[in-house]
């Protein structure tokens, strides 16, 4: 998400929004929707670099159509936010809230 955004945001693409009720797409062959394979709760975990900007939220998304699996995860055809579980409390209320989840 960005500040002052009421969208999540593409940590990645930096113009691609999550939108409510759409599922995210891409084509796998170029870009795609990537998942990792095990929980990441904290931007340590994901290996935050300075040059995403904002904070980050976690949670799961489910993914479906042709997908490409890797070492640490899977590149999708689509996707769809199915949680937020961990980052700052306010904003996954806010975010929750938005996406109807939890």
């Amino acid at each position: 998400m960005r500040a002052g955004d009421d969208r999540l945001h593409s940590v990645f693409i930096r113009d691609y929004v999550w939108h409510p009720d759409v599922p995210a797409s891409g084509d796998v062959r170029t870009h795609g929707v990537y998942s990792y394979r095990n929980l990441i709760r904290s931007s340590e975990e994901y290996g935050y670099s300075p040059l995403v900007r904002g904070p980050l939220l976690f949670g799961k998304v489910k993914i479906w159509g042709e997908i490409v699996e890797h070492e640490a995860g899977y590149r999708s055809q689509f996707g769809k936010v199915v949680s937020l579980d961990y980052g700052d409390a306010e904003l996954l209320a806010k975010f929750r809230t938005i996406y109807r989840l939890n």
